[in-house]
């Protein structure tokens, strides 16, 4: 049977990281033959973010140095799937997505994207300076890259696992985005997605965004010159 590994970076999401853990499909996995491994990295939380994870059943791994990049990297040194996902644990991106994303690995492509942009963005859920950031980080990762992606900066991402082994990943932050399409994009590696819906934060946004878009920005820049 194979497996399908979610991994989700926290840092004080105790109001929305049980929720994201029990909207994964791993019924509806299961009933299409794969085994469903759920990976929390608590990323310093100073809540009970670690404990309602737990209870909800996820393994739990622990990455002190705080750093989205630092986060999932640990976590993908920590998988055993075939299919290893990335999925924001702020309960912003609907995880129902992972089975159509499994199906679009299983048919070819060697990595998922989930695309808010092609897909809808609830009322509220991005301020529109950050919809246009998107757009044009995605426009200049095309252009540098030769890609076709429409959201560089998704919180969902899907992988075969010896893609992801394939991976030079060195991203701390929220330039990790950045660092996997570059080195998809340098294996040419085939990238499908599959449109989603993305929804409200309840709580603040940790991303500065124009500090995290020029961070974005230039790791596209300076590892493409």
């Amino acid at each position: 049977m194979k497996k399908v590994s979610i991994v989700l970076p926290a840092l004080n999401e105790e109001e929305s990281v049980g929720k994201v853990i029990d909207e994964i499909p791993v019924e509806e996995l299961e009933a299409k033959g794969y085994q469903t491994e759920i990976i929390v990295v608590d990323n310093g939380s100073t809540d009970k973010t670690a404990e309602i994870a737990a209870a909800q059943g996820a393994k739990v791994i622990s990455e002190p140095n705080r750093g989205k990049g630092r986060a999932i990297r640990t976590g993908f040194e920590a998988v055993s799937g075939d299919f290893v996902f990335m999925l924001d644990s702020d309960f912003t991106y609907p995880a129902g997505y992972i089975t159509q994303m499994v199906e679009l690995l299983e048919s070819g492509y060697d990595v998922a994207l989930g695309s808010r942009l092609n897909g809808a963005v609830e009322h509220g859920a991005m301020k529109r300076l950050n919809l246009i950031g998107n757009h044009l980080l995605a426009f200049l990762a095309n252009l540098l890259y030769g890609t076709r992606v429409s959201d560089l900066c998704t919180g969902l991402w899907g992988f075969k696992i010896e893609v992801l082994r394939s991976l030079n990943l060195d991203a701390v932050g929220f330039e990790l985005e950045a660092n996997m399409l570059i080195e998809v994009a340098k294996r040419k590696y085939r990238v499908g997605e599959v449109p989603i819906q993305y929804r409200k934060r309840a709580t603040a946004s940790k991303l500065g965004s124009i500090k995290s878009g020029w961070r974005i920005g230039r790791k596209l820049i300076v590892s493409r010159f």
